[in-house]
């Protein structure tokens, strides 16, 4: 029979790893939407800039995947089907309207909004050990700096 303590330690394992598959998840599916978003774009610099963004995501995805293999799990594979789906809307709405660096922006801009409140929402919501926390609040940092650069730049080119 597990102690308390023990069923605790269990909870909170499972917990961190559920937690973690989730933002493994994610950073997968920023890769491949920035990558996708790379073809997308029209000039070298805004490339340049997904590429440098696909690339984050992919070191990303890496630490938590490390992570997950430190706590003996078998970290995801692949994307959400969400983000199939989103990269499948993107492609029928880029047919229709043309790709062009201001719609690649706003796209950009939405999700990594959505992924800035993702990480905030994690880190206020779950306790975690302190090397997790501080490896989710440096990727919270970091996608909170892509958001600003990038919306200075679609500024610029309003």
């Amino acid at each position: 029979m597990k102690t308390t303590a023990e069923e605790a330690r269990e909870k909170s394992h499972k917990e961190t790893v559920k937690v973690l598959q989730k933002i493994l998840e994610k950073n997968y599916d920023a890769e491949k939407g920035y990558t996708k978003a790379m073809k997308g774009a029209t000039t070298p610099t805004l490339k340049a800039f997904l590429k440098q963004q696909a690339a984050q995501r992919s070191r990303f995805a890496n630490t938590i995947d490390n992570r997950l293999r430190q706590l003996n799990e078998k970290p995801k594979e692949g994307g959400s089907t969400a983000g199939t789906m989103h990269r499948a809307w993107i492609d029928i709405k880029s047919s229709l309207t043309g790709n062009d660096d201001e719609a690649v922006l706003k796209e950009v801009i939405r999700g990594e909004k959505a992924s800035v409140e993702e990480y905030q929402d994690v880190l206020k919501k779950h306790k975690f050990v302190p090397e997790i926390t501080q490896e989710l609040q440096t990727q919270l940092e970091d996608i909170q700096a892509t958001l600003n650069e990038v919306t200075h730049i679609e500024d610029l080119k309003s």
